[in-house]
C-alpha cells in the first residue's frame, strides 16, 4: 500500500523539528527519508522550511543533519537528495547563519558540517571557501553588534546590545539546551578521536587533520558566548 506523501511529509517535519545533537536522532531521520525517496523532492523542500521556522538551536541541528543525510543517501546511491543540497546549500548556510548576524553562534558548527561535507566528497574546495569567507563577515559582524564602542557602552553599529536583530529574542531555555547540546558533542568528538584502530594510522591522519582546528578553547568560546546571551535574558 503506498504511503499517504501528506503524512509522510509530516512526520519527516515532526523528526526535524525534533532533532537533538545525537547522532541517533539524525541517522533516525535520514533513514526515514531515505525509505520514502520516491518523495524525495518534497522532503527535501521539508528541509529548507524547517531550517527558515525553528529557532537557531534547531537549525544548528539539522545542520549536522544535512552532513549525516548526505553521506548515508551517498552509501545508499540515492544521489538525487545529494544534488538536491548541493544546489541549495547557500540557503541553508543561509538559514542557519542570518546574515543579519543573528546567527552568528552557529557560524562554527557550520564550518565543522562543511568540513566534514568536503571531506566527504559531497561538496568542493571551492564551494566551501566560497561560503567561509562570507562566514567570516557574519561573525565580525555580530562581534560589532556585541562588543560595542570602547569606553562608551554603546554598540558600534546598528543593534542595540540588550537586543536582537528583527526582534528575536533569546530564550533562556534555548541557552541552556545549547549549551548542553555543545558539551554532547564535544565529548563525541573526543571519543571518536580515540575510536580509532591501530592498524589504519591513514585514516587517523586524516580524522586528525578534520578535526585539528577544533579544540577545548572553541568550545569554551562557545560556552561563554552563551552565557554572555543568558546573562542578556536575565537583565531584561
Amino acid at each position: 500500500m503506498m504511503a499517504d506523501p501528506f503524512e509522510v511529509r509530516m512526520r519527516f517535519t515532526a523528526q526535524l523539528q525534533h532533532l537533538s545533537a545525537s547522532i541517533t536522532s539524525s541517522q533516525k531521520a535520514a533513514h526515514y527519508a531515505l525509505k520514502y525517496r520516491d518523495l524525495d523532492e518534497d522532503l527535501h523542500s521539508c528541509i529548507l522550511e524547517q531550517l527558515e521556522r525553528n529557532n537557531m538551536n534547531n537549525r544548528a541541528n539539522i545542520m549536522y543533519f544535512v552532513e549525516h543525510f548526505c553521506e548515508m543517501a551517498t552509501k545508499e546511491n540515492h544521489l538525487p537528495y545529494v544534488r538536491m543540497m548541493q544546489r541549495d546549500i547557500l540557503r541553508v548556510v543561509d538559514s542557519v547563519v542570518p546574515p543579519d548576524g543573528s546567527g552568528a553562534a552557529n557560524v562554527k558548527h557550520v564550518r565543522r558540517v562543511l568540513s566534514g561535507l568536503q571531506t566527504k566528497q559531497i561538496l568542493s574546495a571551492d564551494s566551501v571557501a566560497e561560503i567561509d569567507a562570507a562566514l567570516k563577515e557574519r561573525d565580525t559582524l555580530d562581534l560589532e553588534h556585541e562588543e560595542g564602542d570602547e569606553g562608551s557602552g554603546k554598540p558600534k553599529t546598528g543593534t542595540p546590545r540588550n537586543s536582537r536583530p528583527n526582534g528575536m529574542r533569546v530564550d533562556k531555555r534555548q541557552i541552556e539546551q545549547r549549551i548542553e547540546e555543545d558539551r554532547e558533542r564535544n565529548k563525541r568528538l573526543r571519543e571518536s578521536m580515540w575510536t580509532v584502530s591501530g592498524d589504519d594510522g591513514e585514516e587517523h591522519g586524516r580524522f586528525w587533520d578534520e578535526l585539528s582546528d577544533v579544540g577545548e578553547d572553541d568550545f569554551v568560546n562557545a560556552n561563554e558566548e552563551h552565557m554572555e546571551r543568558k546573562q542578556m535574558v536575565v537583565a531584561r
